[in-house]
């Protein structure tokens, strides 16, 4: 097949959208598709830079989220190129401008387009102190996805809230993890030295995500708090950035800021943690949650998504009851008390990450789109 994927994020950018698109993206060519991107110019990039079976267009500045950017309109743009160069189908994987134009776009050459939903925006708008927004969010969302011939998301409980939102024709295409990247034989002595760790018996509690309001920051940091005032020699680290950086900075002297990681630097800094807290009640799955499980740590998170699906609670890692923050508390705690069987839950998690390859997962997802092809 020829299949377009269009985004408004995609590596260089670092966020869990474009790796994970990238990874798609990869694994459908190894699997003797072709595969074109379609996505925004980014600020790091020349102005002439091109890349092969890649169209660029004019993006700007996402509000709030320095480095990322969002495609402008370009309908008649898009229309023309793929005339040129026609897919037998695309992929519209984000909402914004530029998967607006080319769901319009694909509308006008009757080419079928199936769209993805990665990112609960709508649930973002409480986060952001814009509620009132929510709604209409949904609405905008239902009316986007709802043109499309399939949407793609990456868990049952999100499928069963579109379900619910009323969009249609929903299906799972679930996630991966790259157990070779992400190991515990990636573990570092001398990153945990300057996190002031000596030797192997120290803990250190980590955090990994973007430093934004929507990632449930101040639990996070009450989590460590939380930790440090019943073992006040472990070492809370934060990996990541973003707008709420500074003032985490600030508030919190005592936490070990270690900004954007990526790729082996990643690997390593999760690999160098013992216990990963992850607060986050906005997922539609949480890539990090399965990269932490496969480089061998001991997880704590609500029962949702990717935790839900693949963390037995005190077997591989430890659930709370989705958005209860005082039991997100309390199950931190007890993931301490049960200290002596860390190295079992260790082990069954990296196991867990193990059986979670990205080879099945892409060929269902091949599969399907075959299957649309063959409808028209």
């Amino acid at each position: 097949m020829k299949i377009c994927i269009v985004t408004e994020t995609y590596p260089p950018e670092v966020n869990g959208v474009a790796m994970t698109l990238h990874r798609i993206s990869g694994e459908l060519k190894r699997q003797g598709h072709h595969v074109d991107i379609v996505r925004p110019r980014q600020s790091s990039e020349s102005q002439h830079a091109t890349y092969e079976d890649t169209f660029i267009i004019t993006g700007l500045p996402l509000p709030g989220y320095d480095g990322l950017r969002f495609g402008l309109p370009c309908r008649a743009k898009l229309r023309k190129h793929w005339k040129f160069k026609q897919p037998d189908i695309i992929y519209v994987a984000t909402e914004g401008p530029l998967g607006q134009s080319a769901i319009r776009a694909a509308e006008d050459l009757e080419t079928p387009v199936v769209s993805g939903f990665h990112t609960n925006f709508h649930e973002y708008m409480k986060h952001y102190k814009l509620p009132i927004l929510e709604r209409m969010v949904r609405g905008f969302l239902r009316k986007t996805h709802n043109r499309t011939r399939r949407t793609f998301a990456p868990s049952q409980d999100v499928i069963a809230k579109l379900d619910a939102m009323g969009i249609q024709h929903t299906r799972l295409l679930g996630r991966g993890v790259d157990t070779n990247l992400f190991n515990p034989d990636k573990r570092d002595p001398a990153l945990r030295q300057r996190w002031g760790i000596q030797g192997d018996n120290g803990i250190v509690a980590i955090f990994v995500s973007r430093l934004a309001a929507e990632k449930n920051i101040p639990l996070a940091a009450k989590a460590f708090e939380a930790i440090q005032a019943r073992l006040p020699e472990v070492s809370c680290v934060l990996v990541g950035d973003g707008p709420e950086r500074a003032k985490l900075e600030k508030a919190h002297p005592e936490f070990i800021f270690c900004g954007m990681q990526q790729g082996e630097d990643l690997a390593r800094h999760y690999a160098s943690g013992d216990i990963f807290v992850f607060p986050s009640v906005t997922e539609t799955f949480g890539n990090v949650v399965t990269e932490a499980m496969a480089s061998g740590l001991v997880t704590v998170a609500y029962d949702y998504a990717a935790p839900h699906r693949f963390i037995k609670d005190g077997g591989n890692g430890f659930l709370a009851t989705y958005d209860r923050e005082e039991e997100f508390i309390a199950t931190t705690l007890r993931a301490f008390d049960a200290i002596d069987h860390w190295p079992e839950v260790r082990s069954a998690a990296r196991t867990t990450a193990e059986s979670l390859g990205w080879d099945g997962i892409v060929r269902d997802f091949a599969k399907e789109l075959q299957s649309i092809l063959d409808e028209s």
